[in-house]
């Protein structure tokens, strides 16, 4: 294909070139503009690294290391040659490498890229702002790493390749960035050749089918949701944690201490409750938890609890903050809580997709 400007008599062609002979390099300038307007190749994400290439016995660098609104990791590999080379095996490594970070990590990562590039801002305010969180979900992040190749072309082997490995779950996207010369100007065209975009939604949904099949099959991991009903109304489908914050919090709204349900689930030992005195709100509550840490109280970790003002508990006298961290007996916890309080308009199923 070609790019054409009409004229009055005819369509003229516009002349394709390449990156090398218009003196573009692929860091100094590709990687450089991307960077800064990441949206051309990878819409709706952040940038929170460049070179990125955090991990040991390794020289090799990520080009541009970014986050979707989805909490997916995304690599993205330029190359400003003819056939894309054997990118796809590279950017797969990186993607294996960045797969277990985490949030906090990633909070230090985006700190330091920041830094390089003179902003003084909170990288972990940033992160909670883009992804529109009020605190960090550990469970809901960096659940997949996807990948963006961009070069002027891919041979066959490659995309034969990338096609291949988004059947098996992957999610890789090629790009083609085309330079063109008008009139001493530099034009690219760019396009998305894998998926093509006319097929996208079926290949997503073939992919997302093949990937929930095989966690089925491969993983013990928990993943069920649950609809809470309370007085009558239902809730949308819940992460287990959420479903039992829900279910906890209307306890203890309708008469039901802290105390009584540490008594039921006494199994959690004393990590089902974090206290500090008083009645006191989200920001004194996080305060007090340090302040008693320091001083050799329990350990506090912020991520490990609901500590948000409308998932902080008042009974007592004192102010509690539930576990965020529950295992393999979640749902056995949930049906303690309602034979125990079975007096209270609470009920719970599994969502089934």
């Amino acid at each position: 294909m070609a790019i054409y400007e009409i004229s009055q008599d005819r369509f003229e062609r516009i002349p394709e070139t390449d990156f090398l002979s218009e003196g573009i390099k692929e860091r100094n300038d590709l990687q450089r503009l991307l960077r800064d307007q990441v949206d051309v190749l990878s819409p709706n994400t952040l940038v929170i690294s460049e070179e990125f290439g955090e991990w040991e016995d390794s020289r090799r660098r990520i080009d541009l290391l970014g986050l979707d609104k989805q909490a997916n990791l995304v690599v993205i590999e330029l190359k400003r040659t003819e056939d894309g080379g054997h990118m796809e095996l590279q950017a797969v490594r990186y993607a294996a490498m960045v797969s277990t970070l985490t949030f906090d990590k990633v909070v230090e990562i985006f700190g330091r890229f920041l830094d390089k590039m003179g902003r003084d801002d909170d990288p972990e305010a940033l992160l909670l702002d883009f992804l529109e969180w009020d605190q960090p979900t550990e469970d809901e992040f960096a659940q997949d790493v996807k990948i963006i190749l961009a070069s002027k072309e891919f041979s066959k082997e490659l995309t034969t390749a990338v096609i291949w490995l988004n059947t098996r779950g992957l999610d890789i996207r090629c790009i083609r960035m085309k330079p063109y010369k008008d009139q001493g100007k530099i034009l690219v065209d760019i396009q998305t050749v894998i998926p093509l975009p006319e097929a996208e939604d079926y290949q997503v949904r073939i992919r997302e089918k093949q990937q929930k099949e095989r966690i089925a099959r491969t993983s013990s991991r928990d993943l069920t949701k649950y609809v809470v009903t309370i007085d009558g109304e239902e809730s949308i489908p819940l992460a287990k944690r959420r479903a039992i914050l829900s279910m906890v919090s209307y306890l203890c709204a309708n008469g039901t201490t802290p105390t009584e349900i540490h008594k039921v689930l006494s199994w959690r030992g004393n990590g089902l409750w974090l206290v500090v005195e008083g009645k006191v709100d989200s920001q004194t509550f996080r305060q007090r938890a340090a302040e008693a840490a320091e001083s050799g109280g329990p350990a506090f970790e912020e991520r490990r609890w609901f500590l948000n003002d409308d998932e902080l508990i008042h009974a007592e006298g004192k102010t509690y903050a539930l576990t965020k961290m529950w295992g393999v007996r979640t749902e056995e916890a949930m049906h303690e809580l309602l034979d125990r309080f079975s007096g209270n308009d609470i009920t719970f199923s599994p969502f089934n997709e």
